[in-house]
């Protein structure tokens, strides 16, 4: 990875500025989806779980 490169990349949006907004991002170094969402001026994130409790990964 370039230093000019991004680590995470959105892989997902969906919503507007500072209403409800959803966004997946991937690292792109592990592969590690995680759930960012923000509504207001509050906001979360967590990593995406499969079925059996492993983080969803994605090779870029």
């Amino acid at each position: 990875m370039s230093k000019k490169e991004e680590r995470f990349v959105a892989a997902f949006k969906e919503g507007s500025d500072f209403t409800l907004e959803k966004m997946v991002l991937v690292d792109r170094e592990t592969g590690v989806n995680y759930l960012f969402v923000k509504h207001g001026y509050g906001a979360g994130l967590t990593p995406l779980l499969d079925a059996e409790g492993k983080p969803v990964v994605t090779r870029l």
